[in-house]
């Protein structure tokens, strides 16, 4: 048996439909790797080089006051019922807001708890949001749950969606996977290496380590559909990451709603592979989001984590766990929800 939680279903309006649209069949794109910066002293090293630019100035400015910001929310929050999606004696889904920190949403849970008579003692977090990214957050109450998860995740049995708003070049594509290398560069910042970098040494003394994240659009300035989640490995095409993207993040002149789905579970995996792709997230500075777009200042990123899908590790179930869906991703499809 499957549990859902309800969401909007809408007919799929096909925006796609043109003579010149991509072919619908896989398609597997390779290119020769490139030096990011062609310089005698990056060819003289035996490190891989990063194919994505480094953090941009503006961010260094931002990232520590949004940190601040968040810190002192943090310290305030308290969970309410409102934010649990899905409870039973063996797990429970909350939706974490935006700009709140996953180790606050767990530090407040025993308060909520404790007016069941719930163990609290071996709470423990089985999936992590970057502070920016509301939704989906799953939290086990039992050690041997917790321990079934961390198998379930490592073994891809576990499948996450997330939503994100973007600001770039409208994609030719309407389905597409993303597989790369990832990891710190030598100044710390998580970049996109080539693919066949995977299992190279880093600077740092950490690995290159494969990310590979699966991408459909939703909508296109405000024309689209919402879809259900469904399989987004259908009907797509595929980039092996072999040099740098040709497609320039100064290109920000269409909103893009997309749906994500990573296969991997790297850090900042998404805002990554939107970067890459030329349609980096609104608002997330780290990665070349706009932070001013149409006189309005966004002060976090507009990453959701939708859903959670998985076998449940007690009862065997099927589980889809749903998380309402933020202002920003109902926004360019309103005539749709009303």
């Amino acid at each position: 048996m499957t549990v859902k939680f309800p969401l909007l279903q809408i007919p799929l309006i096909n925006f796609f439909a043109s003579p010149t649209r991509i072919s619908r069949h896989r398609r597997f794109i390779f290119m020769e790797s490139q030096s990011y910066f062609d310089s005698p002293s990056v060819a003289t090293t035996d490190y891989p080089v990063p194919l994505s630019p480094p953090l941009p100035a503006l961010s260094k400015d931002i990232e520590p006051n949004r940190a601040l910001t968040a810190s002192s929310k943090s310290a305030l929050f308290s969970l309410s019922r409102s934010h649990v999606i899905f409870e039973d004696e063996w797990i429970i889904a909350v939706n974490k807001p935006q700009g709140i920190y996953c180790e606050s949403v767990l530090s407040s849970l025993p308060d909520l708890l404790n007016d069941t008579g719930a163990n609290v003692s071996e709470l423990h977090l089985a999936n992590r949001l970057d502070r920016d990214t509301s939704g989906v957050m799953l939290i086990t109450k039992l050690h041997k749950v917790a321990a079934k998860f961390v198998k379930a995740f490592t073994d891809h049995k576990v499948r996450k969606t997330y939503l994100a708003y973007c600001v770039g070049l409208a994609p030719k594509w309407e389905k597409i996977t993303v597989k790369s290398g990832h990891g710190r560069s030598k100044y710390g910042a998580w970049r996109v290496y080539a693919a066949s970098d995977a299992g190279r040494k880093l600077p740092g003394g950490s690995l290159v380590k494969d990310m590979e994240t699966s991408f459909e659009v939703l909508s296109v300035n405000g024309l689209g559909c919402f879809k259900e989640v469904s399989d987004l490995h259908k009907d797509e095409d595929i980039i092996i990451v072999q040099e740098k993207s040709v497609i320039g993040c100064d290109l920000k002149k269409d909103e893009i709603l997309v749906r994500a789905s990573p296969r991997s579970g790297r850090t900042h995996q998404i805002r990554l592979h939107c970067q890459y792709l030329g349609i980096p997230i609104r608002g997330d500075v780290r990665y070349e989001g706009v932070y001013e777009w149409k006189g309005n200042i966004y002060d976090s990123h507009e990453l959701h984590a939708e859903s959670l899908s998985f076998e449940h590790p007690i009862t065997g179930k099927s589980m889809l766990l749903q998380a309402p869906l933020p202002s920003w991703a109902i926004q360019p499809l309103r005539s749709q929800f009303e």
